[in-house]
């Protein structure tokens, strides 16, 4: 049975949800690459303009945002796949939230953890 491709019938609908996935994985892209942005920033260079202070804790943190937008990245790409496979199939994504969650609570633990190192920098 054939999918019909009109813009009325199912087909689009189908289009549509296959593109609405791709432009949430390219989100997730960019907010991971962000993150890695923003790691490299804490991490390599504000160490380099402010020489009194002690550099590791910016290294760790920046080290930890590029992890998260690593992180944030895969989570893309398997949320993306996820739902084209269900929409070939004909269903619904069944991908565990507990993976969201958990970078939902990093991306809090590192915004803390930030503000700590300006509070105290």
């Amino acid at each position: 049975m054939a999918v019909d491709d009109t813009p009325t019938g199912d087909g689009g609908a189908v289009r549509r949800t296959r593109l609405a996935g791709e432009r949430t994985q390219l989100a997730w892209w960019r907010t991971g690459l962000t993150a890695i942005a923003v790691g490299v920033g804490i991490g390599r260079i504000v160490p380099e303009l402010d020489t009194t202070a002690t550099e590791w804790p910016y290294v760790a943190l920046g080290l930890g945002y590029a992890l998260y937008g690593a992180g944030m990245i895969g989570y893309g790409v398997m949320r993306g796949r996820s739902v084209e496979e269900a929409v070939s199939r004909g269903g619904f994504s069944r991908l565990a939230p507990s993976v969201a969650v958990g970078l939902a609570v990093s991306g809090v633990v590192l915004g803390v953890l930030t503000c700590v190192a300006i509070l105290l920098g």
